[in-house]
């Protein structure tokens, strides 16, 4: 049973294991870890329950252990489950299918909707569906908009916010993969943004955040990335927020500059 609630009759793997209706092999991390949220409303969970182990979410969804980790990797990034050692993993969010997060502090389950859960159509300028957004683009976008932002986290940022800055720079720390790693580089960012308390520059990060799941700057971020770069950029990570605390606007925001400087250096030496 799911948590204590019984579920649906389970469907039997090919090598007899039996299972819930089994996710494809081709299945990215986004699509599990939506699967292991619509599970668990389906099976009635509310914030604050625990969710089945590892082990027994892989045979309840047909897939493997490490398809489930990074699932789960990236929904503790999103700040929608917490795990907790010697305790186990816990709901902090379960978004409904087919409700729309209310509010402007509601940017976690709307950029959810925006990276997976619900294509957005093409257009245009959007031939193959994943935002059009050339990476030099993106990158010249967020030059201009981080870090003047950073003012903004100095003047409203409150305990609250620290401590989910902590969280994210916590689980960059221990990314075993480019997934990880990146899922908890977007959560960091992301929280600096909500840090602002500005509902119209939250809305506006959320289309960034929207291009940044895009296939082109997915292929050459994953290209350009190594383990010596990602600790480049948890080092300027904590640079960033080591001035926010300290309240001092022009150093973080210089922090921030030096960071979108050596994402984009990285990125676009890759493309050439």
């Amino acid at each position: 049973m799911w948590a204590g609630r019984r579920l649906p009759p389970a469907a039997v793997r090919e090598d007899g294991t039996p299972g819930r209706r089994a996710v494809t092999s081709g299945a990215s991390g986004r699509e599990l870890a939506e699967r292991i949220l619509a599970e668990s409303r389906g099976a009635g969970l509310r914030p604050g329950s625990r969710l089945p182990t590892e082990r027994r979410l892989a045979i309840e969804l047909g897939t493997t252990r490490t398809s489930v980790r990074r699932a789960l990797a990236l929904l503790e990034a999103e700040g929608r489950i917490s795990r907790e050692v010697g305790r186990g993993t816990f709901l902090r969010d379960v978004i409904p299918a087919t409700g729309t997060a209310g509010g402007d502090d509601g940017l976690a389950a709307r950029v959810s909707r925006a990276d997976g859960a619900e294509p957005r159509p093409s257009s245009r300028a959007d031939p193959g569906g994943d935002g059009g957004y050339a990476p030099a683009d993106v990158m010249t976008i967020r030059r201009l908009l981080e870090p003047p932002a950073m003012q903004l986290v100095v003047a409203w940022a409150t305990a609250a916010d620290f401590a989910e800055m902590d969280r994210c720079l916590a689980g960059g720390d221990r990314a075993a993969n480019y997934e990880e790693f990146e899922s908890w580089d977007l959560a960091l960012h992301r929280s600096l943004m909500a840090a602002s308390h500005s509902p119209l520059l939250a809305r506006l990060y959320r289309e960034i955040e929207y291009a940044r799941h895009g296939y082109s700057w997915g292929d050459l971020k994953r290209r350009s990335t190594s383990a010596e770069r990602r600790r480049q950029y948890q080092e300027d990570h904590r640079n960033i927020v080591t001035a926010l605390r300290a309240r001092d606007a022009d150093r973080a925001a210089e922090a921030m500059r030096i960071h979108l400087n050596r994402v984009s250096g990285h990125l676009l030496r890759e493309a050439r």
